[in-house]
């Protein structure tokens, strides 16, 4: 038997042997069709492989023996000479081992499988000559695209985790086990405060019941493992320096536009050499590892649109906060964000709006499946007169411009109707009320 035989067999029986964690169950379920593969996707750190242990613990509830099935992670590091070569070897331990599962359906599940190379082909082979049902994560977007486009077109289905969104967060910090259908005094204060905190702490599974200093040191190493893993060591990449220059600028200007022309003198200026070509695509890399997420300007013109720079979002405001310094009068960028990835979630296509008369309104988001469509303008709260006046005004006229009825206006804690049409509505009613 070769090494890397032997250390599948170890990691085969690992797994068996091994009890699973106590999960926090997510609000997201696997649609299991025969003959396709499952494709769970999102940033590292995000609850990826908890969600596979969720699909592990339900699949053992249903009757089905721990043995039928078979869980590999290959950014284990005894995995680390794997290559594509070695994927029959699987095949051929687990069957050594369990020879009378050939007749059975089995249940497989492959973590962070876009490490190897020409991995797609072993999956399709699966798909195709086996009885397996099939499970996969990865790190990145192109598991969606170009990457899997060739061998597993229409024989995959994605799924896409993030970190915690808020109504998760409620139920892991058990503050309400379902939405809350009424506003009381009671409920106000409890979401009130815990959306304080989510502002704060993010969603990232892991660094929720953590002190600040502890989860700022954690989250900051999940910025370090994405760069390693998902654009160092994966795209070849040799600039570090300039990567976390970029880094940390998106991150500081969050919810900006962002040009690659204006970025690219910065560095000129400080004598740090990077040519454009190699920023366009770190920055590809940056989207595809889901760390962040551009939003482009809404127009029917190619051009408009290759003109205006996209507004880039990051994944998490936990994130955010452990990688910038902020004022307290700084935080509607933290507000926009939180609104952004609220709709990501919800699987909307967002872009902004700049009207005619040089107005802008932060989202124009349209649902990827019954084509609902919201115009949303984000304003820390309405008491700055100057600032809410013109961001009421950006919301108006681009109501006028798409010809849409109503509008939205969300704000850290005020609430109220404006001129029959614009609902101002705080964050934390918000999050709990739309879908």
């Amino acid at each position: 038997m070769g090494i890397m035989k032997d250390i599948i067999s170890q990691l085969i029986d690992d797994f068996h042997e091994r009890k699973l964690p106590e999960l926090v169950i997510r609000n997201k379920e696997f649609s299991e069709i025969k003959g396709k593969a499952d494709v769970v996707i999102g940033m590292r750190r995000s609850g990826k492989t908890w969600f596979c242990y969720q699909k592990i613990k339900e699949i053992i509830a249903s009757g089905i023996k721990k043995e039928e099935i078979l869980y590999l992670n290959f950014e284990d590091d005894r995995l680390l000479d794997f290559n594509v070569n070695n994927f029959q070897e699987i095949l051929d331990v687990y069957f050594g081992k369990y020879p009378e599962h050939r007749n059975i359906r089995c249940n497989f599940f492959f973590d962070e499988i876009q490490r190897i190379d020409q991995w797609e082909m072993f999956i399709r082979r699966l798909l195709d000559t086996e009885n397996i049902q099939i499970f996969i994560t990865g790190s990145s977007s192109k598991l969606l695209g170009s990457e899997i486009a060739t061998s597993l077109r229409g024989r995959s289905l994605p799924i896409e985790i993030f970190p915690f969104s808020f109504e998760e967060f409620l139920k892991f910090h058990e503050l309400f086990s379902h939405k809350p259908k009424t506003f009381g005094a009671n409920t106000v204060s409890v979401l009130r405060k815990a959306v304080k905190d989510y502002l704060e702490i993010g969603g990232f599974p892991e660094v929720q019941k953590l002190d600040r200093n502890l989860r700022i040191e954690i989250l900051q190493g999940y910025i370090d493992s994405v760069l390693l893993k998902d654009i160092i060591e994966r795209h070849k990449v040799s600039n570090v320096h300039v990567l976390k220059h970029l880094v940390r600028h998106i991150m500081n200007s969050s919810g900006g536009q962002f040009s690659v022309n204006k970025f690219y003198n910065t560095m000129k200026s400080m004598s740090i050499k990077c040519t454009k070509n190699s920023l366009y695509e770190y920055l590809d890399h940056l989207t595809d590892a889901f760390l962040f997420y551009k939003v482009p300007i809404h127009s029917r013109s190619e051009k408009t649109r290759l003109i205006n720079p996209a507004k880039i979002y990051t994944i998490d405001t936990g994130l955010l906060n452990a990688m910038t310094f902020r004022n307290s009068y700084n935080y509607g960028p933290l507000l926009e964000n939180m609104v952004f990835m609220h709709l990501r979630r919800k699987r909307y296509d967002i872009e902004y709006v700049n009207t005619k008369n040089g107005r802008e309104t932060d989202f124009f988001a349209r649902h990827r499946i019954s084509d609902e469509t919201q115009l949303i303008q984000v304003c820390w709260e309405m008491s700055d007169k100057k600032t809410f006046e013109r961001e009421l005004h950006g919301l108006k006229s681009a109501m006028d411009e798409l010809s849409l009825s109503t509008g939205t206006l969300i704000t850290w804690d005020d609430e109220t109707i404006i001129e029959n049409k614009i609902k101002v509505i705080p964050i934390w009613k918000w999050l709990v009320i739309s879908n």
